[in-house]
């Protein structure tokens, strides 16, 4: 194993034979995955297959430990978003790294990390279909010890899981937290007035079990921070004030009362918000939801994160480090200043930035080269970038078949184009590979 797995059951996954096809993998023939880390095989050689994702491993295990440390100081748990990568390994690794469970959105999803042994999943939505709901209690009547708290927001998703859990012999209420919104947003009571009225409705039906309350303060990211900081600290305010007064109703009757936020812009205002609850009638969990913080990025996350680590005071390089990369080949030069690139919108996000070109390299031994600035990434195609290069000796240099790296901005929507990443180390050498389930 290339990473701690978190006792999950993983070894599936390293004995299937993968197949010719797979981006990124330089095969012809079938290979066992648990042996692409003993093929030699080294990114910057030009050995692997183009495009390729990567995970740099030093900074994968740098940011597993951060976060855990950070979780530590604060005083609160961390279930981290499992929708950013729904990679059992990285799974497995936060787990070992003192995850208290996983995140997840979907029902299909909480279904996947079942089925490698994740125990806890937090259902950070509001499940509606019949369907959906029924898997989920099939899952829970088949395992009884299998944890999963779910979401509403209304009266009427109350009445949907009372009238499906009626027809279940649980062997336990299902947990449920009630989701405070914001005016405009996504899901969510868009009062603390009405999250209360949900509560008590959650309190009283049949089969649930009011476990707490939930919110996400990411939404509330824009290009004002002072605003944001005074806006995430109201609605974290405002968390904290639902279960003090559900508290005080009496809605609770489990054994913990669990409170949870956190995105991965202002996760460090949440932990210390939630610290401040105190004096409730049983202990209560703070749980962050943080899923970027495990490959961060070069753009959205890394720009967010320099300001977090102003505010909590550490030196420059002492927090999270961008992970993920994706590396292709100068495919063509049309133009002098203009190179493509053979990496597009099916391998790279795009939604909160182009990929930003960082490094390039000659295929062989040797260290790659920063990329001057002034170059950049103008615009994607299904398979193409377009790499504008400035004026300067990298317009003569930069050669077809030349390896170009970039970060991404914003991981979420990256990992969803790669089934298989590969994991290397500082020197871009294969040490094994990662596997995704969108």
């Amino acid at each position: 194993m290339i990473l701690p797995h978190g006792s999950l059951s993983l070894s599936s996954l390293e004995e299937q034979w993968l197949q010719p096809g797979i981006k990124g993998l330089p095969i012809s023939a079938p290979l066992r995955q648990g042996a692409i880390g003993v093929q030699g095989w080294n990114v910057l050689h030009g050995d692997t297959g183009f495009p390729v994702g990567v995970l740099k491993l030093r900074a994968l295990e740098h940011n597993l430990a951060w976060m855990r440390d950070f979780c530590a100081r604060h005083g609160v748990l961390l279930a981290p978003h499992g929708k950013t990568t729904m990679c059992p390994q990285l799974f497995g690794a936060q787990l070992a790294h003192g995850a208290w469970g996983i995140t997840l959105a979907t029902v299909p999803q909480v279904q996947v990390a079942h089925r490698f042994g994740v125990r806890r999943v937090l259902l950070a939505n509001q499940p509606v279909a019949r369907s959906d709901i029924r898997a989920l209690l099939q899952l829970l009547h088949d395992d009884p010890d299998f944890e999963c708290s779910v979401l509403v927001d209304a009266l009427a998703g109350v009445a949907r899981l009372a009238e499906e859990v009626a027809q279940r012999a649980l062997a336990r209420p299902l947990p449920v937290l009630v989701e405070l919104g914001l005016q405009g947003k996504r899901s969510g009571c868009r009062t603390p007035e009405q999250a209360l009225t949900v509560a008590r409705a959650v309190a009283g039906a049949p089969g649930l079990t009011l476990a707490g309350f939930e919110g996400y303060e990411g939404l509330l990211v824009s290009d004002d921070r002072a605003a944001d900081l005074r806006a995430v600290g109201a609605f974290v305010d405002q968390l904290c004030g639902l279960v003090l007064e559900a508290d005080d109703e009496g809605l609770f009757t489990g054994s913990t009362i669990l409170v949870s936020a956190g995105g991965s812009t202002y996760f460090d205002l949440v932990a210390r918000g939630l610290g401040t609850l105190h004096g409730l009638s049983r202990p209560l969990q703070p749980v962050l939801r943080s899923g970027c913080y495990v490959t961060s990025d070069h753009g959205l996350y890394h720009d967010a994160l320099a300001e977090l680590d102003a505010r909590a005071g550490y030196d420059a390089g002492q927090g999270l480090r961008p992970a993920l990369e994706i590396w292709s080949v100068v495919q063509s030069r049309p133009e002098a200043d203009l190179a493509i690139l053979d990496m597009g919108k099916r391998d790279a996000s795009q939604d909160a930035g182009l990929p930003l070109p960082l490094l390039t390299h000659r295929p062989g031994p040797g260290t790659p080269h920063a990329l001057p600035p002034g170059c950049a990434i103008v615009k994607m195609n299904d398979q193409h970038a377009y790499l504008r290069l400035p004026e300067g000796p990298l317009r003569d240099g930069l050669a077809v078949g030349d390896l170009v790296g970039c970060g991404i901005s914003h991981p979420c929507t990256t990992f969803d184009r790669w089934p298989l990443l590969l994991a290397v180390d500082d020197d871009y050498l294969v040490r094994g590979a990662c596997n995704t389930f969108f």
